[in-house]
């Protein structure tokens, strides 16, 4: 069964997972269920040298450990044809990334049969529970296919692959927030009807909105546009059973989702407002976590926490250059190396730490942590001793981070 609401929560180095699990307890304790979804990329398992394997074994440990005895999955996060292999066995939850596909031109034989099957649509479509109404057009249909078809039939590869090779139930995401321009609601239509044509089983969707989501901190936009944005897509997922026959309403879901405290509020009145479900992927949050700990620590904590920093610094371009579609840094403002050095390990947590209220809170800084994991897999036992060392404080600062910053606020009922 699909779940309602579902929350990612990768780890970089696989020693969380009980400090993960512990905020969905307690959340479950309030009654709010979140399922749990470890997710780790092909590119952080190259990174530091772990497996698939090691994300399921972690989750399971996790579950032992704490009597979990609802859902939780394993994601294989943003694979392609190239890289699901590996994944197939211990993973249960498969991000369909087809990015690099998006503007390939498809077939004419096959934009000729999709927009002969979709010109039913064309005309007025009012989204439910809106005052709105969608205006499709055959231009809008041509538009659409020229850009998501190929992309769509390379997912449906995927998961018929997948689907060959992998025994048991799994969920599938077809993720389409790797491109240029934000799907507008008519788009996100067309893309369902792409999808119902492939034959994918689509558990949620991950379309690209207006703004900026970098990793590890807040949105960047205009909050306005996001939230109706938001609430007309979900009204739009709402159709496709209808329309196109799905089992299910799939779900949204929203990637880099960590941090984005400006819209969380927004996320949580419009999903209740529509009974909608709702999958945030995060990655890198309990990465910092674990360096916040470290510096909150001092000592021998705060020290591996100043040499992460220094080498980041010095490796800048290096470390930024995967991610500079989804970062934001000017090096010229990071502070320098020297000047960490005299931090105290509360200037240095304060400095880390996603908390815009207070001073010495850095963006810039913040984001290079969050990509120099590499700096900390290459100090090898020196960082995981230090994680041994100060591991109650860091799995402290996880849980914290998982339950009151991210599932009160995005599944939460204040009423």
């Amino acid at each position: 069964m699909t779940p309602c609401y579902s929350m990612g929560c990768g780890d970089r180095f696989g020693r969380q997972g009980e400090a993960q699990l512990s905020a969905f307890v307690d959340a479950a304790k309030l009654g709010i269920d979140v399922v749990p979804v470890w997710n780790k990329s092909h590119r952080e398992h190259t990174t530091v040298h772990t497996t698939p394997e090691s994300v399921r074994a972690e989750a399971a440990a996790a579950v032992r450990s704490l009597g979990w005895n609802k859902p939780y999955f394993v994601d294989a996060d943003h694979i392609s044809l190239k890289t699901v292999d590996g994944f197939i066995d211990a993973s249960d939850f498969f991000t369909l990334d087809v990015a690099e596909n998006i503007g390939e031109k498809a077939s004419d034989e096959d934009l000729s049969e999709f927009l002969a099957k979709t010109a039913a649509l064309f005309g007025p479509v009012r989204l439910p529970g809106l005052e709105v109404e969608l205006a499709i057009d055959g231009d809008q249909a041509k538009r659409a296919a020229a850009k998501y078809l190929s992309a769509v039939q390379q997912a449906g590869r995927i998961h018929r692959h997948v689907a060959g090779r992998k025994k048991g139930p799994f969920m599938v995401e077809v993720s389409m927030d790797e491109t240029d321009e934000p799907q507008t609601p008519v788009e996100l239509l067309l893309i369902l009807a792409m999808i119902a044509q492939e034959g994918i089983p689509v558990d949620t969707i991950a379309p690209k909105f207006s703004g900026r989501f970098n990793k590890g901190v807040d949105y960047v936009g205009d909050v306005a546009l996001f939230a109706r944005e938001f609430e007309q897509d979900v009204a739009v997922l709402a159709l496709a059973p209808t329309l196109f026959g799905l089992e299910k309403v799939p779900r949204l879901s929203v990637h880099s989702g960590s941090d984005k405290f400006a819209i969380y509020p927004i996320m949580n009145r419009i999903v209740r407002k529509h009974g909608a479900g709702l999958h945030v992927k995060t990655a890198g949050t309990t990465w910092l976590e674990e360096v916040v700990g470290l510096a909150e620590a001092g000592g021998s904590g705060l020290a591996v926490a100043r040499k992460i920093y220094a080498a980041a610094h010095g490796r800048y371009g290096e470390l930024a250059a995967p991610y500079a579609s989804v970062i934001d840094i000017d090096p010229e403002k990071l502070p320098p190396v020297a000047v960490v050095d005299g931090w105290s390990n509360e200037r240095f947590a304060n400095a880390l730490r996603h908390d815009p209220s207070c001073p010495d809170y850095d963006p810039a800084f913040r984001q290079l942590i969050h990509v120099a994991y590499k700096v900390a897999y290459e100090l090898g036992g020196e960082y995981t001793r230090a994680l041994d060392e100060h591991a109650a404080i860091i799995g402290r600062n996880v849980a914290h981070n998982l339950l009151n910053r991210h599932i009160l606020p995005i599944f939460g009922n204040d009423e």
